[in-house]
């Protein structure tokens, strides 16, 4: 293995267990406003109210799962905060346009 390349490690654990938590409920929240958004029916569509609201689940349980992949709890924090600003901008955008 190179020396650029850093080694995951379990010291971050918690920082990045924080920032999925924290972020990655977020960043499911904003997601599942974009798939609303984006699908048939938009926010008043019939059951998507429902819909909606069981897609925050697997999202998030998707950054979690993946969260620990990140080299540090630094880059998870950066990267969903990121990913965060990206998503609400984009649900910012399409609720303005879409209106």
């Amino acid at each position: 293995m190179s020396a650029a390349r850093q080694r995951l490690q379990s010291s971050h654990w918690l920082g990045k267990t924080l920032a999925g938590v924290l972020l990655g409920y977020t960043l499911s929240v904003a997601l599942s406003g974009v798939i609303a958004l984006l699908t048939p029916g938009g926010l008043d569509g019939e059951g998507k109210v429902q819909f909606n609201m069981w897609m925050i689940a697997p999202l998030w349980a998707g950054v979690l799962g993946f969260v620990h992949l990140f080299g540090n709890s630094r880059r998870a924090w950066l990267w969903l905060g990121a990913a965060n600003v990206l998503a609400f901008g984009l649900l910012w955008l399409l609720k303005h346009w879409m209106e």
